[in-house]
């Protein structure tokens, strides 16, 4: 999983995806500078709350571990 999310974050045009958790958690990956692979696991910068439509930093980041990582999914026409 961690090899598809790898080849995710360096295709361009980079194209947003979901990460999904095998909690049924899943985080969005909108900008392929707000995702960091590490070892045993995953950073997702989730945006904060501005809404004015321009990619703004993430205000925080959640760690989603490789064992937890149950797919991924394009984010088509988002």
């Amino acid at each position: 999983m961690i090899d598809t999310i790898r080849e995710l974050l360096l295709r361009r045009p980079f194209s947003p995806f979901r990460v999904l958790l095998s909690s049924g958690d899943s985080f969005e990956v909108r900008h392929p500078e707000f995702a960091w692979l590490v070892k045993g696991g995953l950073y997702v910068g989730l945006p904060g709350s501005g809404g004015n439509g321009k990619v703004e930093l993430p205000e925080r980041a959640v760690f989603c571990s490789a064992l937890h990582l149950a797919g991924v999914e394009q984010l088509v026409g988002k």
